[in-house]
């Protein structure tokens, strides 16, 4: 679905603006990056997930706990190869790996990381575990715990096999985690544009932005009307 600037070209886009892009200033990325064989200290005030307050706090509070779950439930992950980053852009993903594309790799078929490091060098092998800022604000820490077990069978099966999905193996190491397979997507849309004439849904957004204060200036590009935009109770 795209929508049109009533009236006017926009962005030099002449006008027409995908519906499911950011009709607003680029938000900058903002992340701290952490590898494993740094020292990032909690403070004494600092030493449950409750009083987690900064980035620092919440990738030192979940190496911490990631560390707990590889010696204590035998998850065969070396956090050495894994980096750390907190996201504030990420609205719906909880967390995510980060990791390189090995076109030849298949869960199931362990991979021969001697073999690649010959031909693609030793850091192939690192990814990056990104943890989303308003996750951690949104989940309380039996959910948080979840997650990151989550996301260390992803690096488990990236670190044998070279890649990852949410497949049959991943639901056995899931189940013997206690983790869910798909983790919750914390956040819903706070509004919501559609086209006045057909009532079809041409845009969702989570937070406030030059498309909602600006909605009236924009049609459908369905039947060429106006938007209605409508902000979700709760929200």
């Amino acid at each position: 679905m795209t929508l049109t600037r009533v009236g006017s070209s926009a962005d030099g886009m002449n006008g027409h603006l995908s519906g499911t892009e950011p009709l607003m200033r680029r938000v900058v990325r903002q992340w701290i990056t952490v590898t494993d064989g740094e020292d990032v200290p909690i403070s004494p005030t600092q030493t449950t997930f409750d009083h987690v307050s900064t980035h620092t706090d919440l990738v030192a509070w979940s190496r911490r706990y990631a560390r707990q779950v590889v010696d204590r439930d035998d998850v065969a992950v070396d956090l050495s190869l894994v980096d750390w980053e907190v996201s504030t852009r990420a609205k719906r993903r909880a967390a995510a790996v980060k990791r390189p594309r090995i076109p030849e790799a298949a869960v199931g078929t362990p991979l021969s990381w001697s073999d690649l490091d010959a031909t693609r060098g030793a850091s192939v092998r690192r990814c990056t575990v990104s943890l989303t800022w308003a996750a951690a604000e949104a989940f309380d820490v039996d959910e948080w715990r979840a997650t990151l077990r989550h996301e260390l069978i992803h690096v488990e099966q990236f670190q044998r096999f070279g890649t990852t999905n949410h497949g049959p193996e991943f639901e056995r190491r899931a189940d013997a985690l206690d983790t869910p397979v798909r983790c919750r997507r914390f956040a819903t849309p706070k509004f919501v544009l559609s086209c006045t004439a057909c009532e079809a849904t041409v845009a969702r957004r989570y937070r406030e932005c030059s498309l909602v204060r600006e909605y009236e200036d924009y049609q459908s590009s369905c039947c060429e009307a106006a938007l209605r935009c409508r902000r979700l109770k709760n929200q």
